[in-house]
């Protein structure tokens, strides 16, 4: 690790022009060659702003205030211009889909050596080489739109990687990735971040993915400000996260839920590395012995039945291989699997988007082949993992009244339940604002208001809580909680391990547009073959309890669920 800071800020802050208060305020950080940081903190706290501004996005392209010092390899930002910066920071965006250029892959990484004028001999081989240093090389020829989103991911970075970096930026890297490829993608920044050198900053809300391999130092933020600057270790052991907003690893709200006190020598950031006293295991047994288990929720009737479906795209890839599913009438379930496997499709048939060759699907009994799309929608909520496709108003306000006036519903009854909704979606301090001045994560918010206003009978999310800190998290699945408690229906497909155990009681498993698993969600994240095959992840509380000599994990995982839902309904 060099000790030279390739990019230091000092007493830096930053103003938006359209804002009236700073984002950043009073930034003392330095990033040096080699070294791993994970910057962290709930929504709006600064981590985007605080990125744009490594990158250069501030201020060429985001306009605003400065004040203090910025400084890259030993420059001053403002006097660099993004064209310059970029040989210095490469960043991989959220969404990889906005970031592709070319028509196949080789063209998307050449683009910019193209930029850089390079000869094409020495273009070809450098292609070549980042494209083998990512494990893409043979898809070279294809084009961005046929690749999975790991794949995609890896093409991001093979396309600054070409140009030697000192500083590899990643923003969000897990929120559109199956959990079995996330991890990849960890290990993947790891491992390229040891060959390369590079200073790797990744932004993050997944505490617990990232910290699957090892992070020099996690950065803090809070309302512009950065909270802590400190070792995984050092931060896991204090309360900082919790006050944040921030989830903590499951392992650690297990640990703590048996009195099991966590210090910075216990090495608590990674369950692999954790050092567990025979006293330490033996509170975790004595807890999972005391735990109670929480009584099989009430069976209720058939809501949606589907039966044998066959769907087949234009190309001829068949999504859904004779699919049979009934959901119940009240039932919060969670819809997993790996990228590609039907869990998208499935939805698209439920809701009309799309039509199946064979099978029946029914609603309360009546068969849903003569219902429309509109008439689906006023049973069926749909809300799309990518909130950008969803949005069509210009303010927030109006976004999540449209469906209200589309149905002919007064204004006198459209406004206290658009109000209301705004609240229990996080939304009200920014009920005047245009759409585009928010963030990704708020955007989504704003499509689930949309759907969660109209009050139908099933909602379906697609990732409802990507791009969500903690707070923002647990209020929307509260609120989710308490819709369906009321007898909505819930249908939540997800790449989220953690939302899957605290709020599901039940799993649905996609694998190659089939469905492999119908269970409880502690049995599928305990079951090796299910998890293999669906690109899931194993829980890390099913590590915690073999390490502690519990044979039977699967109990443990459960009993932790119900456990958590009583403390939380409490």
């Amino acid at each position: 690790m060099s000790d030279d800071p390739i990019i230091q800020f000092h007493n830096f802050s930053f103003q938006y022009l359209a804002q009236a208060e700073p984002t950043l305020r009073d930034i003392t950080l330095s990033i040096r060659k080699g070294e791993k940081l994970l910057i962290c903190g709930p929504s709006g706290c600064g981590k985007s702003t605080l990125a744009h501004c490594i990158n250069g996005l501030i201020p060429f392209s985001y306009q605003g205030e400065c004040s203090g010092s910025l400084t890259v390899n030993g420059r001053e930002s403002r006097e660099l211009g993004i064209f310059e910066i970029s040989h210095t920071v490469g960043t991989v965006l959220q969404d990889t889909d906005g970031q592709f250029v070319g028509l196949t892959v080789a063209e998307d990484i050449a683009f910019a050596l193209e930029n850089d004028c390079l000869g094409e001999p020495a273009l070809h081989e450098r292609v070549k080489q980042a494209a083998a240093l990512v494990g893409v090389e043979g898809h070279l020829r294809h084009a961005p739109g046929e690749l999975s989103g790991g794949q995609k991911q890896r093409v991001s970075l093979a396309g600054i990687l070409v140009d030697k970096v000192d500083v590899l930026l990643f923003d969000e890297p897990l929120a559109n990735l199956d959990p079995a490829t996330g991890k990849q993608a960890i290990e993947l920044i790891d491992e390229i971040g040891r060959e390369t050198g590079a200073a790797v900053v990744i932004i993050e809300h997944r505490l617990e993915d990232v910290l699957h391999r090892h992070v020099d130092r996690v950065v803090l933020m809070g309302e512009g400000r950065i909270l802590a600057d400190t070792t995984p270790d050092e931060l896991l052991s204090g309360s900082l996260l919790k006050e944040s907003g921030i989830r903590e690893p499951l392992y650690i709200t297990a640990l703590k839920y048996a009195g099991v006190a966590i210090t910075a020598d216990k090495r608590p950031d990674s369950i692999e590395g954790l050092v567990l006293s025979e006293e330490d295991r033996a509170a975790v047994r004595d807890w999972f012995c005391r735990a109670p288990t929480a009584p099989p929720p009430p069976e209720t009737p058939v809501q949606l039945d589907a039966r044998d479906l066959r769907f087949a795209y234009e190309n001829g890839r068949e999504a859904i291989r004779t699919l049979s599913l009934s959901i119940r009438e009240g039932e919060l379930t969670a819809v997993v699997g790996t990228n590609g496997a039907g869990k998208s499709t499935f939805c698209k048939l439920l809701c009309g988007f799309e039509t199946q060759q064979e099978g029946t699907l029914f609603f309360a009994g009546e068969d849903m082949a003569a219902l429309s799309i509109k008439e689906r929608a006023d049973r069926i909520g749909y809300v799309m993992q990518n909130p950008n496709q969803m949005i069509s108003q210009t303010m927030i306000y109006d976004e999540v009244a449209l469906g209200l006036r589309t149905r002919k519903v007064s204004e006198e009854e459209i406004r206290p339940r658009v109000e209301e909704t705004l609240k229990i979606c996080g939304l009200w301090p920014f009920r005047s604002w245009p759409v585009s001045a928010l963030s990704f994560g708020q955007k989504k918010r704003v499509t689930i208001a949309s759907i969660l206003v109209l009050e139908p009978k099933i909602i379906i999310l697609d990732e409802p809580t990507a791009g969500q800190d903690y707070r923002h998290y647990t209020e929307i699945m509260e609120f989710l909680l308490e819709l369906n408690r009321r007898g909505i229906t819930v249908l939540m497909v997800t790449h989220d391990m953690h939302l899957m155990l605290e709020y599901a009681r039940r799993a649905v498993v996609f694998s190659d547009g089939r469905l492999i698993a119908d269970a409880p969600c502690a049995d599928v994240l305990t079951d090796g073959e299910i998890i293999r095959r669906a690109s899931l992840k194993e829980t890390s509380l099913y590590t915690l309890a073999q390490r502690c000599g519990i044979d039977d994990g699967r109990a443990f995982v459960a009993r932790f669920i119900d456990y958590e839902r009583e403390v939380a309904r409490r």
